[in-house]
């Protein structure tokens, strides 16, 4: 007999349903009919003291109740058979409901945790032993039965920089002085490498004095992350060529050691290193060999410093050095002297032996400046002063290089309005044919009435208009004039129609033109003017570019017609070499040779012998510098072919050297 509430449970009235219990039986899901009927006979055969068991039956309603059944026999006939039973059913639907959620919770986790290929653990805390899971052994390369985890083994395994680390946070949160435990740690696997963790844990047990007895959490491999972070790092911080901090990182280190100085009131010292000819060599050799020599001086630099000094790669061939600590100026002084002493040594690249040197600016903190960015810009006023005192020396700071420098400033602004306010003019100096006596050609000469300061040398300004780019106005000027009094000259005295003015080109106009000389040509023959009314003038050490900008431009020269002169031939870089491979027209004798020539001196031997070589090449040679009868008539018994001097005529206005012409 079924009970009206056993009724209500199924949401049948009194005589929806008939009082058997098969009719529960026929309403039974199918998937639970066979352990329902096995549980039952169990009991009826005596193997249980009670008949027990879930399963689900169909409502009135077509919907499904999980039912707890529970069942005794309390009457059997004389064979034995059960005859009454007595029993309950219990709905715990809501239970099996609660059941099936927390498996499917804890498959979803399961999954996601696989999908994020993360470890799990559980620790006990009092003894160390650890239950893990068989992600986290294979990310460490174990199987779960070989790792046999606890703490101790887990601490066995870290990096010895990790281990202080993790073992504090650890500490600390099973004190409860921080709310997480997460740290990110490296732990060696089976075959010796290691890998970057995440490790996260919480306590989930607790003694009755609070103590924590189980800790259960995660191990993710965060190893690519790692690596992806160091690289972002490396390439923020780290030159890629010489493995030196790069600009960033230095500025931050020499704050850090300003603001340690500030502290314990030691001295801090700045050095600002330049590599002397280094262009030179990279030019010549190519960058490939440029690179090498700058990783080796890389090398050298740090074997003259302390493990708590910063050597840095600003950039090219500039190197600076922070020496924080500093008990004896001296102490400076003999690393500075090392650095240039190393860098005097020679350098073995690509089969060649190659000679350099170091120029030092050195400044203190906090003696010269205490901020970051005076402290560089006097150290790098400091290493100009060396490499114009020669090169291969150390130089400190002054407050007069501070002076000096605030005065190139405020000459570039002035060359600037100079240039605006059309300041500038352009000179001549005649140029003689020593076989005739008659000015054949000019050497076209930038001149500054500055007005205020008077008459500036271009030896002051050309180096400040060629780091500021004026140095491309200043060569418009110039050339612009040259063709203008080169069509007025032409045309006025008939006998100069071949008259040529020569024009000088500095490294940064010939290494940077774009279309520049394209616009020179045309200009020329705007004004019907021949290429060969112009000469440009270029040093020996442009013919040391190792790319085929400086050929390419000698050749548009060659096709339009203009000629190209070799200035200051015999100092510097010139190599005999470079005549032979590039078209040059005529050689300029520097005037350091021209000064001391007397009959018989070594300074006319070598006049003599560049003369005999120019011509052996089909060039002809202008001697600068001439200054007396006697240097005049020693060249023109060498055979050579024009002279230029003072002798002669300083550079003038070109109204002036128009008289010259008409004499």
């Amino acid at each position: 007999m079924l009970s009206p509430r056993l009724k209500e449970i199924y949401g049948y009235g009194g005589t929806d349903i008939n009082d058997l219990s098969e009719e529960l039986d026929k309403r039974t899901h199918p998937e639970d009919l066979a352990q329902m009927y096995a549980d039952r006979q169990a009991h009826f055969d005596g193997l249980t003291p009670i008949y027990l068991n879930e399963h689900r039956v169909q409502c009135k309603d077509g919907t499904w109740k999980w039912i707890l059944t529970r069942g005794t026999v309390i009457q059997r006939n004389a064979q034995g058979l059960p005859v009454r039973v007595i029993g309950t059913h219990t709905d715990i639907s809501e239970r099996k409901n609660a059941e099936t959620a927390l498996q499917e919770s804890a498959e979803r986790l399961r999954m996601a945790l696989l999908a994020n290929h993360q470890g799990l653990y559980d620790l006990n805390v009092q003894t160390g032993a650890t239950i893990v899971n068989e992600e986290y052994a294979n990310m460490l390369g174990y199987t779960v039965a070989e790792m046999n985890e606890t703490s101790n083994a887990w601490f066995a395994r870290l990096h010895p920089d990790d281990v202080d680390k993790a073992s504090t946070i650890y500490q600390d949160y099973l004190a409860g002085k921080i709310s997480e435990y997460r740290v990110e740690i490296r732990q060696k696997t089976r075959s010796g490498e290691w890998r970057w963790l995440q490790s996260i844990g919480t306590i989930v047990e607790r003694d009755q004095e609070g103590k924590p007895l189980r800790m259960v959490g995660t191990h993710l491999d965060i190893t690519e992350r790692k690596n992806a972070e160091a690289m972002i790092w490396q390439q923020a911080n780290i030159d890629t060529l010489t493995g030196l901090p790069n600009r960033r990182m230095f500025y931050d280190r020499l704050e850090q050691d300003i603001k340690k100085s500030k502290r314990n009131g030691r001295s801090l010292a700045v050095l600002f290193i330049d590599l002397d000819h280094f262009k030179e060599v990279n030019d010549t050799l190519g960058h490939s060999v440029g690179d090498i020599l700058l990783v080796e001086a890389a090398k050298r630099l740090l074997t003259c410093v302390r493990e708590s000094d910063t050597v840095a790669r600003l950039g090219g061939d500039e190197f600076t050095v922070s020496l924080p600590d500093q008990h004896n100026p001296e102490d400076v002084e003999q690393i500075a002297q090392s650095i240039i002493k190393k860098m005097s040594s020679s350098f073995q690249l690509a089969n060649e032996e190659v000679f350099l040197s170091a120029s030092i600016g050195i400044t203190l903190y906090p003696d010269d400046a205490v901020s970051l960015d005076d402290l560089l810009k006097n150290a790098d006023q400091a290493m100009y002063a060396a490499k114009n005192a020669g090169r291969n020396r150390f130089n400190y700071f002054t407050p007069s290089l501070q002076v000096a420098a605030l005065a190139r400033l405020r000459l570039g602004s002035d060359l600037r309005i100079a240039i605006a306010e059309q300041q500038l003019s352009v000179y001549f100096q005649p140029i003689i044919d020593l076989s005739t006596g008659i000015i054949q050609k000019a050497e076209a000469l930038i001149r500054w009435q500055h007005p205020q300061r008077g008459f500036i040398s271009p030896l002051e300004f050309i180096a400040i208009a060629e780091t500021s780019d004026l140095i491309f106005d200043i060569g418009e000027t110039v050339f612009k004039a040259s063709v203008r009094w080169l069509q007025r000259w032409r045309n006025l005295y008939p006998a100069q129609k071949n008259f040529q003015i020569s024009i000088n080109q500095s490294p940064v106009e010939f290494q940077r033109d774009g279309s520049r000389y394209a616009n020179w040509i045309n200009h020329l023959h705007e004004a019907e003017l021949p290429g060969q009314a112009i000469t440009i003038e270029i040093t020996g050490g442009l013919l040391l570019d190792a790319s085929t900008l400086v050929s390419d431009k000698l050749l548009q020269f060659r096709d339009a017609g203009m000629q190209v002169a070799l200035d200051d031939f015999g100092t510097g870089y010139s190599s005999l070499s470079y005549l032979k491979k590039f078209d040059i027209d005529y050689l300029k004798i520097d005037q350091s040779f021209v000064r001391n020539m007397t009959p018989g001196s070594s300074d006319s031997a070598l006049a003599e012998a560049i003369i005999v070589m120019a011509h052996k090449l089909g060039l002809k040679v202008i001697a600068e510098g001439v200054e007396t009868e006697e240097q005049r008539d020693l060249l023109k018994q060498a055979g050579c072919d024009f002279a230029q001097g003072y002798l002669f005529s300083r550079p003038i206005p070109p109204e002036d050297f128009e008289r010259l012409l008409a004499g």
